[in-house]
This record gives structure tokens, C-alpha cells and sequence, in this order.
């Protein structure tokens, strides 16, 4: 069993397909037997992921900042809510509790936080697997933007191997579930060679 990272969106104001993504992600994640570790929200696609793994019967550890419980949007039904006094104190510890990364479609926040566990693991901080979900092509313009930044060596490309990108929901968990030990960045480039 492993403890799943989720980011994605929590805005209320999101078409329902981005919602039965997230609740279906939860499900997916409680099926196979992880556990969920999201931002503590109980909004948005945050909510739903988060229900959709409880329905499934799945731990859930939700990490949030005191300034968000503050505004009443915590998840108090987490089987662990953990309060942190900053939004950098919430990234650290959640990627501290996990053991993989899926990121949903999302907003800045989501951004944020796949770039901060995509830096980190690109300096060899962590290797947990990160997988971008995206069955609709909501992420395309940035993965183009991405290659056009590799394209100007602004982004090495063996960065770009430290994700994978995923269409669906039971392909993402696969990526993630897959046995092979992930290369650090410096061994990646070096295969290259």
C-alpha cells in the first residue's frame, strides 16, 4: 500500500467532469489499497477526491495550512488532519507523508505544487513517481510550453523523464505502481549519452 499525493483543483465552481475525475481518482486509489494524503480540503476536486477515496474505504491524511481551516474549508472528516502554520510548511509535509504524486487538473496552487515536487525530485531530493492525469489535453499548452523551454535549454531534458503523463485514471495508478526504480537526474542524462 502506498500513500498517494493528490494535487488538484478546489475551486467550487468547476464542470462536473473535473469533479467525477477526482472522485473517481479516489476511488481508483481506494480499489487498489493506498492510502490518500491530499491538502485538507473538503472543496472542489480536493472534496471529491478525498470522498471518493473514503467511499472506497481508504485512509485519508489531509495536510492544510491554519489559514485555510481559519475559512472553514478543512476536511474534518480526514481519518488525520494535519495543521500547518504556512502553505511551504503544507507542500513539505505532504510530500514527506507520501510515497507517489498524481496531479489533476488544477489552478496556481495545483502549479505550485507540481513544480515544487518536480524541482525537488529533478535535484535529486526524492524519487517518488509523478504522474500528470490529464484524459482531455487540459495540461497540452503547458507540456508544449515545457518542450519549447527544453528546446531552449532552459529546462534540461531529462527533467522532463521525471514525469509521466497519463490519460486515464488506471493508467496513472499503473505508472505509479510500476516496480522499476526511477532513475535520479543525473543518471537519466547519463543513459542518454
Amino acid at each position: 500500500m502506498a500513500a498517494v499525493l493528490v494535487f488538484c483543483g478546489s475551486s467550487t465552481a468547476l464542470d462536473p467532469e473535473y469533479l467525477e475525475l477526482a472522485a473517481e481518482t479516489g476511488r481508483e486509489l481506494a480499489r487498489r489499497g493506498h492510502t490518500l494524503v491530499s491538502g485538507g480540503g473538503r472543496v472542489g476536486m480536493m472534496g471529491a477526491v478525498a470522498e471518493g477515496a473514503r467511499s472506497g474505504g481508504a485512509p485519508t491524511l489531509g495536510v492544510i495550512p491554519q489559514s485555510l481551516v481559519d475559512l472553514e474549508v478543512a476536511d474534518t472528516a480526514s481519518d488525520e488532519l494535519l495543521i500547518t502554520e504556512s502553505m511551504n510548511e503544507r507542500k513539505d509535509l505532504m510530500l514527506a507523508k507520501s510515497d507517489a504524486i498524481i496531479t489533476l487538473p488544477g489552478g496556481l496552487g495545483t502549479l505550485d505544487e507540481l513544480f515544487e515536487v518536480w524541482t525537488t525530485a529533478t535535484l535529486g531530493v526524492h524519487r517518488k513517481p509523478i504522474v500528470l492525469l490529464d484524459p482531455d489535453g487540459f495540461y497540452a499548452g503547458l507540456l508544449a510550453w515545457l518542450r519549447a523551454a527544453t528546446d531552449a535549454r532552459f529546462v534540461r531534458p531529462a527533467a522532463l523523464d521525471l514525469v509521466t503523463l497519463a490519460t486515464s485514471v488506471g493508467a496513472a495508478f499503473d505508472a505509479i505502481e510500476a516496480p522499476a526504480q526511477r532513475p535520479g537526474p543525473d543518471e537519466t542524462a547519463a543513459a542518454k549519452e
